[in-house]
């Protein structure tokens, strides 16, 4: 089914997962899941890695999920040192095989750096990524990255939002925000892109943290979020990654009581390809099934 259909209907809740890298990490990921199965998520999402570098492993985990469960599927499709038949080829598969969903995205480039692509072959933005699946594989649906404390790389918030809406007019069917900690930087986001015309749907980004590794590693990429002080209090007052995951998962909750309240479109869960942390959010708003949440 389209998530676009699904947003139409209800508030989803879905969850993103990254490709193992080998056979045995793979069946301990399709075992996670599975786990999450029976909380009846709206649909998953599978990355990609920088430069595509996971490529063919977010195809196969994509092609499984959608053969052996019963899982709407969303992949990542990221341009950068891609050329457009290779592109092509890519959703010519998935069109074969019956997925109908992809989020489009420019990707960040390999260590190695980019290949040499000619400029009627490569892509250069998402937008033209957009553009791209739009005019030949129409009937897909597109799901666009939005970035409520702005993008790493764009430090002019007024034109980055300019970016994001060429992507809606050239065809995107909704937006998925990067992970935030503050709710009121996405409800912000949301009204600052209703001004500019921006009409779809926006999906909120919800990533619990859940070790201090976890949040050295969020700390050091570029994704531009901030951490309230309030959070920051609560972690500095644990004394073992068991705690540090307890506040984690409490702040997750009460995120997503608070966008509930506010109706929101849709929640976004990065998993880390881990269930019982997001299995334990659904436990503490009540609820056994994201149907549940929906009510």
């Amino acid at each position: 089914m389209k998530v676009s259909d699904l947003l139409k209907e209800r508030t989803t809740f879905s969850f993103e997962f990254y490709p193992a890298k080998t056979q045995e990490s793979s069946e301990e990921l399709f075992k996670t899941i599975q786990d999450l199965v029976p909380l009846e998520p709206s649909y998953v999402s599978v990355t990609y890695g920088a430069g595509g570098s996971t490529r063919e492993l977010t195809h196969d985990l994509v092609v499984r999920i959608r053969r052996e469960t019963c899982l709407t599927v969303v992949p990542h499709l990221t341009c950068v040192n891609s050329t457009r038949s290779e592109i092509h080829s890519i959703l010519e598969r998935y069109q074969e095989n019956g997925i109908e969903n992809v989020m489009a995205l420019r990707g960040d480039p390999p260590k190695e750096g980019v290949r040499d692509i000619p400029s009627d072959e490569r892509f250069d933005h998402a937008t033209d990524l957009v553009r791209f699946i739009k005019k030949n594989f129409p009937e897909m649906c597109i799901g666009v990255a939005g970035y409520p404390e702005g993008h790493p790389e764009m430090p002019n918030r007024i034109r980055e939002l300019d970016f994001l809406k060429e992507k809606v007019d050239e065809g995107a069917d909704y937006i998925c925000t990067q992970m935030f900690f503050k709710n009121s930087e996405f409800y912000d986001f949301c009204e600052r892109s209703e001004l500019i015309g921006i009409k779809v749907p926006v999906v909120a980004g919800i990533m619990p943290i859940t070790s201090s590794r976890s949040m050295r590693r969020m700390s050091e990429t570029a994704l531009g979020m901030s951490y309230p002080a309030r959070l920051m209090r609560a972690i500095y007052r644990t004394d073992s990654d068991e705690k540090l995951a307890r506040v984690g998962v409490h702040w997750a909750t009460e995120q997503v009581r608070d966008l509930l309240d506010h109706h929101v479109r849709g929640i976004h869960f990065y998993t880390l390809n881990r269930s019982k942390h997001t299995i334990r959010i659904y436990d503490a708003l009540g609820v056994s099934k994201s149907s549940d949440l929906a009510l």
